[in-house]
């Protein structure tokens, strides 16, 4: 970690805990998983509940730090797995029960503070981006992918409707100099951006969104962890997500109304008693968003929406129109289109 970021700057706000605490009920016990240790800001507060279990997973080392804080805190009570949550199944065992499954699937601020990992648009440090078991950094993407590659990944995984102008101007410019900082791809993606003097938001904001999800394969790792944390939930098990940008939130949307039954008949292949039976109980159509407290406390909860859904007893069943329904963003995380 940079060594001159003060505790203000790397300061840990779990968001939407108050809500998570009270869908989860610690106090009664239990065993649960913290897909998405970061700060450990979930982790903390469910161990301050003396009959609670706590298993942290998270792909990146910078959380090993605070998680050795509470494995000395709470050597009987929590442990640390440092590896993808899409190894769900390999990490936890069968019969282990959890009570809830806890995904945040934000940036952390530890991360995003750390200007030597390259998420800010201000760092000058290496052009990174990576959280951890990558095959490629942000460096790799942005100096040696195909433009319509690229472009691809910045139009479709950041919603960004200049994508062709910004893969463009991004391939111009490294064939002058490799582009080896996320301040100057930022300042290259203004200049191909249109009126970017009127945005609200950084004009860089989608493009360095897009390329983070493709560095990390983030959508193949909610797909994948997604359905093995339903493997790994029993009867009254409590799925919860937490996400940031409409491709995730669509993704969570889907997956609990498909295995909830709100949408009808998903596969006409599948047998009538098993689609009637589902996975879930959807408590609520709509995401719980944050309160007006919470985004003044940390704007970075803004954007936060939080779905939830009770697993059953019935044993999990393989629906191919889910991946199928978003087999085009897992192509371009490939590099196939």
């Amino acid at each position: 970690m940079n060594a001159t970021m003060s505790s203000e700057q790397t300061k840990h706000f779990p968001v939407m805990l108050n809500q998570i605490l009270s869908i989860i009920s610690p106090q009664h016990g239990g065993v649960f998983i913290d897909c998405t240790f970061g700060g450990g800001g979930y982790s903390k507060a469910i161990l301050k509940y003396p009959n609670t279990m706590v298993f942290g997973i998270d792909r990146d080392n910078l959380a090993r730090e605070q998680a050795d804080q509470l494995t000395k805190q709470f050597p009987k009570r929590f442990s640390f797995l440092h590896d993808k949550f899409s190894n769900l199944n390999k990490l936890i065992k069968f019969n282990l029960k959890p009570k809830a499954i806890i995904f945040d699937l934000g940036i952390s601020s530890l991360q995003l503070t750390d200007n030597q990992r390259g998420f800010s648009f201000k760092s000058k440090d290496s052009l990174n981006m990576q959280m951890g078991f990558n095959k490629y950094s942000a460096y790799d993407v942005v100096n040696s992918l195909d433009k319509k590659i690229l472009e691809n990944i910045i139009k479709i995984l950041g919603d960004e409707k200049d994508g062709k102008l910004i893969a463009k101007k991004i391939v111009s410019c490294r064939k002058k100099n490799p582009i080896k900082t996320s301040q100057e791809l930022s300042y290259i993606i203004k200049g191909a951006k249109k009126n970017y003097g009127n945005y609200k938001k950084n004009p860089a904001t989608k493009t360095f969104q897009a390329i983070r999800i493709f560095v990390n394969q983030e959508l193949t790792e909610l797909i994948l962890g997604l359905i093995e944390a339903t493997k790994l939930l029993s009867n009254g098990g409590i799925l919860i997500v937490v996400s940031f940008h409409s491709l995730e939130d669509k993704i969570v949307k889907y997956f609990f109304n498909i295995y909830s039954n709100i949408i009808k008949n998903p596969s006409r292949y599948l047998p009538v008693g098993k689609n009637k039976a589902g996975l879930f109980e959807l408590i609520s159509k709509k995401p719980l968003v944050p309160d007006e407290k919470e985004i003044s406390n940390n704007i970075r909860s803004r954007s936060a929406k939080l779905r939830y859904a009770v697993r059953n007893n019935n044993s999990f069943f393989y629906l191919d129109e889910f991946k199928k329904k978003f087999e085009k963003y897992l192509n371009i995380e490939r590099g196939k289109i």
